[in-house]
């Protein structure tokens, strides 16, 4: 560890709650018997789909084609016969198609176990499988891994920054895979650095996981990589990309900017370690490290789950839901999306579960220009003037003042003493503002 950072404008500290499911070792979920696998599980377009009514699927067959340059293949995790294909709303509140897979009793449990070499393997092919396994952003974000990794030509990478941050409260899926399987998650990070050519690689962790720090760096020493750990202190959201990148490698991304512009690729440790399965085993994303978690659960547990898995039936293996639940929560509880439980399945972006208390609900006042809300916004806007152009359908000004550069991390609303619903409003403010363009 050579040194402890962080971004240095604004966040806040929110209580972190990790302590619920930190020490929870990973469980495999048993098998439900029918899983709803969407065709959406990505940032944009859905994938196409591959099979109809009656269908037999295999696991790791391909179930959905990538339809757009903005999308990603999805396979199924699962033997099984598929008995619909309907629309089904996902925790984000998106309607996407998705398969009724009915799961076979009998399963080949052993069919990713064979390791293929890659060493003669180039930067293209490495690429090559990422794409054509699905691989997509593990954060939340599912930003689809091989347009990520995709360099332009003239363009050099000067920083893999690898996110092992983690920093919404009580989300612990990637510690846990850092704890437990870190030699794979680094070999990850290495086949990812082989394809994008970095000239330094390094891995940034929040110091509410020294452990994890220690043991990533001894992994790190043993095997003699060239990966260096960035320790951060504790604030959020240091997770965001722009945050991370001010905090690791000191440059800010410019507005309207990728990270690649600044020379430098993030990609979330989760993600590493699926790219290590999809190299080192051919296998495509199709389970995940789910945290099931809050105080509304009776057994927090980190679980690796099909995707298409019920939440029900995640939340019925952590030993169901206590009697005085308020809120369910898909993500984290900051930027994570409320959901009804009838029938969401999880998806490659489903890091958590939650299930938390009933909480005393404050009414919204008016704004009483505090302040506090400029004061905690990492990106530097100024949320108030934001909203309240909102609230009166000045949509162009509140653009002008930077909307979209927002990040909807809530770091305004956590700190806002009137209650304002300001995320909410930034995001209607978004959707309405470029229908006027």
């Amino acid at each position: 560890m050579s040194r402890i950072s962080t971004f240095r404008r604004g966040g806040v500290h929110p209580l972190d709650r990790k302590e619920l499911s930190k020490d929870k070792k990973i469980e495999v979920l048993p098998l439900p018997g029918e899983i709803l696998l969407s065709m959406s599980q990505h940032l944009g377009a859905p994938a196409e789909c591959l099979k109809k009514k009656g269908d037999s699927v295999k696991r790791g067959e391909l179930v959905g084609k990538a339809s757009s340059f903005i999308s990603a293949n999805v396979h199924s995790p699962v033997d099984g016969t598929v008995l619909d294909v309907k629309p089904v709303r996902l925790a984000n509140g998106a309607v996407a198609p998705a398969l009724v897979i009915k799961v076979s009793e009998e399963q080949d449990d052993h069919l990713f176990d064979k390791a293929y070499p890659y060493s003669n393997l180039g930067p293209e092919e490495l690429l090559a499988l990422v794409k054509d396994l699905g691989i997509v952003g593990m954060g939340g974000a599912t930003f689809p891994t091989a347009v990520k990794f995709t360099v332009p030509k003239g363009r050099k990478v000067e920083a893999l920054v690898v996110n092992g941050v983690e920093c919404e409260p009580y989300l612990t899926s990637d510690y846990r895979t850092m704890m437990e399987r870190t030699d794979q998650a680094l070999e990850g990070i290495m086949i990812a650095s082989k394809i994008l050519e970095p000239e330094k690689i390094m891995i940034g962790i929040e110091m509410n996981k020294m452990d994890a720090i220690a043991h990533v760096e001894q992994r790190i020493k043993a095997l003699n990589y060239p990966i260096e750990v960035v320790a951060l202190k504790l604030k959020y959201p240091q997770g965001d990309e722009k945050q991370l990148l001010k905090a690791t490698v000191g440059k800010e991304i410019p507005s309207g900017k990728l990270p690649l512009d600044i020379g430098a690729v993030v990609a979330n440790v989760s993600t590493c370690y699926a790219i290590y399965e999809a190299v080192v085993h051919h296998k495509p994303l199709f389970e995940r490290v789910v945290s099931v978690t809050g105080e509304g659960v009776k057994e927090p547990k980190n679980v690796i789950a099909p995707m298409g898995t019920k939440a029900s039936d995640l939340y019925d293996f952590a030993g169901g839901l206590k009697d005085d639940i308020n809120k369910l929560v898909s993500g984290g509880p900051m930027m994570g999306f409320a959901f009804s439980l009838d029938e969401t399945p999880i998806t490659k972006g489903t890091s958590g579960l939650l299930a938390l208390p009933q909480m005393v609900c404050k009414d919204t006042m008016p704004c009483v220009s505090c302040g506090k809300c400029v004061q905690h916004c990492p990106m530097g806007l100024m949320p108030n003037k934001m909203f309240r152009n909102i609230k009166y359908g000045n949509y162009e000004a509140a653009m002008e003042l930077g909307l979209m550069d927002c990040k909807e991390c809530g770091c305004c609303a956590f700190s806002c003493p009137s209650h304002l619903p300001l995320v909410q409003g930034f995001k209607l403010g978004k959707k309405l503002g470029r229908k006027k363009k």
